[in-house]
Order: structure tokens, then C-alpha cells, then sequence
């Protein structure tokens, strides 16, 4: 799943190579994909692109007032061709879900890979019209995302930090992959409890997850949208690389699975050495 540094280096991409574009035609091949109806798909075409945005993990086209927003999920990505082919699309023959033609003949598909379809995409007057727009937290790489903001996110808070990084409701733009390595950077654990933890360490996460997220962010940016998974994954410390060497003390990289997901961390690191038990409910073995 891309999260905020991926999310933001497509947008950067899309912003320049739609510079002085239009959108000539919207085509919907996977109906579910869109989650609005009004307005139509057809509102977009002759409209100008004003600009590219982001919010949280959603990118934001703004075609004359009217936004297409669309989430990539799990799946999803975005396909960028400097010359659509002319064929039309056929629902269900392939995996886009729907392609934007642009005024000079070049255009961008949504895709998404598997059976578990989750890709969403809104045509909207406001993004915040978006429920998940709507509902975001703040953005940690703003300028007023302050420490002292991020003491109050956790204060009180009795959830485990890993979960709190991901929660879009509190923070916008973490996901599974960032939240481990944040961690990792911090030398946290995983399941430490948010609105328990002292504050040299909150302290610690704050920076860490600032520089993690400018990092990432500055190594995607000026990559084109094909080379960016490929990039993430060659950037990870622990995230995905289960059994292999810690690049900070040289122990194993150690997992925890889930139901439909996992997290990886380093247990000298972030657990005092003590493995993390492999469980939905996972406590430090003692």
C-alpha cells in the first residue's frame, strides 16, 4: 500500500506532467471503484487541472473546481502512459478500474491486482466531502505539527503505538510498512502503550517519525510512479524483512503475523531482546 512519502512523490509526479493539461475523457471500468455518482464522470471532461494535492494518503486532482480524489489501498496503483492506447476499455477484461485521458494524448489508469477490490475514487466539489478526507488527522510533516502536538495525540491514549501511527483518525498518511520502521528508528516497541510511554521517548518517536516520513519522501521524490514500490522496499530497515540482518545492531529481524497482515521489528532494538510472542493478542514473553 503506498503511504504518505509514495502518495506524495506521485503527486509531485502528476502535478508536472499535467501542468497546461485538460481532461478529455474519464472511463469507468470497474463500477464499484467510484463512490460518488454526482457529480458524473462526464463533469470532468474540457476541465483544466489546477493542481495536484494530497491529503493524508488520498491524491486530490483538481479539475476546475470539481476534484477527482481517489485512494490506492492495498493494491492499487497508478499506471502513467505518455500515450494512451485508443481502445476502449472493457469492464472486468483487465485490472484498471479507470483510466483519465488528458489533452495532448497522454493519461493515467487506476489499477488494482488481486480479487479483494478496494480502490476508491470520488468526483467531488469539496475533497472533504470524502469520508475518509473528512475524517483525517493531522499531517505529520506539516509545519504545525508541533512535539507538543504530538504529546497531545498521545496523551491518555491506552491503544498501542503501533496501532495509533496507522490510525488515520489520529495521524494522516502511516501506514504498516512506516510505522515500522518509525518504530524502529525510535527503538520502540511495537506494542508499547501510546499515552504510557515517558517523555525522553515520546520525544524520540516525534523525531523519529518526522525524519523517517522527510527521509522517504526525499528519496521518492523525482521517481517516476513505475519505479516507486521498488524504491520503498529498497529504503526499509525492518519493514518486510523478516529473518534478516538489523541494520542497526546486526540481530534477526523478527515477526509477528496477524490475521491479514504482519509487522516487523527488532527485538534488541525496541524489546529489550525479548521476543515479541506471534499472536493476535501478543504480549512480551516473559
Amino acid at each position: 500500500m503506498p503511504e504518505l512519502p509514495e502518495v506524495q512523490a506521485l503527486v509531485d509526479f502528476l502535478a508536472e506532467r499535467t501542468a497546461g493539461l485538460a481532461v478529455t475523457k474519464v472511463e469507468l471500468a470497474s463500477i464499484s471503484a467510484l463512490k460518488t455518482f454526482n457529480p458524473p464522470p462526464q463533469s470532468l471532461e474540457g476541465a483544466p487541472i489546477d493542481g495536484v494535492h494530497r491529503h493524508g494518503k488520498f491524491l486530490d486532482i483538481d479539475c476546475d473546481g470539481t476534484h477527482l480524489v481517489f485512494h490506492l489501498a492495498r493494491a492499487g496503483w497508478l499506471r502513467w502512459s505518455d500515450q494512451l492506447p485508443t481502445t476502449v476499455l472493457r469492464p472486468g477484461k483487465s485490472p484498471i478500474a479507470l483510466r483519465v485521458r488528458l489533452s495532448d494524448g497522454s493519461g493515467f489508469d487506476l489499477t488494482e491486482a488481486g480479487t479483494k477490490k478496494s480502490l476508491a475514487a470520488y468526483i467531488v466539489r469539496d475533497p472533504k466531502e470524502v469520508p475518509g478526507v473528512a475524517r483525517l488527522g493531522p499531517d505529520p510533516l506539516a509545519d504545525d505539527f508541533t512535539l507538543e502536538r504530538f504529546r497531545e495525540l498521545l496523551t491518555g491514549r491506552r491503544t498501542q503505538i503501533k496501532g495509533l501511527l496507522r490510525d488515520q483518525e489520529v495521524i494522516a498518511g502511516v501506514g504498516n510498512a512506516y510505522s515500522d520502521e518509525i518504530l524502529h528508528v525510535a527503538k520502540v516497541s511495537p506494542f508499547a502503550i501510546a499515552g504510557s510511554l515517558p517523555p525522553d521517548v515520546v520525544d524520540r518517536l516525534y523525531a523519529a517519525l518526522r525524519e523517517t516520513l522527510s527521509s522517504a519522501v526525499h528519496a521518492a521524490s523525482g521517481k517516476p510512479a513505475k519505479e516507486l514500490k521498488d524504491a520503498k522496499r529498497a529504503g526499509m530497515r525492518v519493514h518486510a524483512r523478516t529473518g534478516q540482518a538489523c541494520p542497526e545492531c546486526g540481530d534477526v529481524v523478527r515477526e509477528v503475523s496477524f490475521a491479514d497482515t504482519s509487522l516487523q521489528y527488532c527485538a534488541t532494538c525496541q524489546t529489550g531482546g525479548k521476543p515479541l510472542a506471534d499472536r493476535r493478542m501478543s504480549r512480551l514473553l516473559k
